[in-house]
């Protein structure tokens, strides 16, 4: 790298690391006491959901399960249950299952490796390079949504990153990336903050943002993008009928009869009182049977649900 280009990445990494050391939202597992199981449980939740649905489950979680040899010693429905509304809930299956591997292959202890945490089940890159950054301090080259639409704008010019990673936006992340461990771990939480308050995909805040005098984008005059992003549908969906499901199961004391989420309205038999509100909005969906069923085994299928007798619990 020529000298030039070399102090002017160094202010970059000094601009927007300053501005996070202002800016940075105080988010329990940044802590400096928060430990590396806090921070993979936060990494796994942070998938896809906002932060602000994350926070309150995550406090719930480190309350009843502070380590992992303590959600390990639980069904693995007991994870899927308390996961909530989060969405994606086999995030939770995978978190129970990385708990496990981790008290028996690593002494209930979260591993001190990337290759390690990489083979921990449910672990990608991602998470993998986050957990090692930001709990174990190690250099890692950190790349997600946010950070890819940061990169995009002040370095490629374009409004948005590629639709799906590419190993030019990892070159680049690479090439971005301080030499030092701290001054890398810095970096990675600051790109994604960035991202996430002011360098976000609809209405960016540009005249809040540290480099905007050095962003490619603006420079470019703020050229559309390159796509059209697709939003998730939801009405209507699978998706939408296995999370009515899910909350009918999760809000049970016992098996759910298959009949009751399968048909319409009934009169509760003993001992299903308590899902009587998930079920009419279950019900209330007007889902056609075929999707029902279809969303029902797609549970058991997916290991979110198990038959028992002729009713349908998390899986125990």
């Amino acid at each position: 790298m020529e000298p030039e280009q070399a102090e002017h990445l160094s202010q970059l990494h000094s601009r927007i690391t300053s501005w996070f050391t202002r800016n940075a939202r105080p988010l329990p597992w940044r802590e400096p006491d928060c430990s590396p199981w806090g921070v993979l449980v936060s990494e796994v939740m942070l998938q896809q959901t906002p932060v602000v649905r994350v926070l309150p489950v995550w406090q719930e979680w480190m309350q009843r399960w502070p380590e992992p040899a303590a959600l390990a010693a639980e069904p693995s429905g007991e994870a899927v249950r308390a996961w909530g509304r989060l969405g994606y809930p086999r995030r939770a299956l995978r978190l129970h299952a990385a708990a496990t591997v981790i008290v028996t292959e690593h002494g209930g202890l979260v591993p001190d490796t990337h290759a390690a945490l990489l083979a921990l089940p449910g672990v990608g890159d991602y998470t993998a390079a986050a957990v090692a950054a930001f709990a174990l301090g190690q250099r890692e080259t950190v790349v997600d949504t946010n950070i890819r639409r940061v990169h995009a704008r002040l370095v490629t010019g374009n409004a948005l990153p590629s639709q799906s990673l590419t190993a030019a936006e990892m070159r680049l992340a690479v090439s971005l990336l301080p030499d030092d461990d701290a001054g890398s771990v810095a970096w990675n939480a600051s790109v994604m903050e960035l991202g996430a308050l002011v360098c976000t995909a609809r209405n960016p805040r540009c005249e809040d943002c540290p480099v905007l005098a050095d962003c490619a984008w603006v420079r470019a005059g703020r050229p559309e993008p390159h796509y059209v992003p697709k939003g998730q549908a939801w009405h209507g969906t699978d998706r939408q009928v296995r999370g009515a499901m899910m909350a009918v199961l999760r809000e049970a004391e016992g098996p759910v009869l298959r009949e009751l989420l399968l048909a319409g309205p009934v009169d509760l038999a003993a001992g299903q009182e308590t899902v009587t509100t998930p079920l009419a909005a279950l019900h209330a969906l007007s889902a056609p049977q075929e999707q029902l069923e279809r969303a029902l085994n797609g549970l058991v299928r997916d290991g979110l649900a198990e038959l028992s007798g002729d009713g349908l619990r998390l899986p125990a």
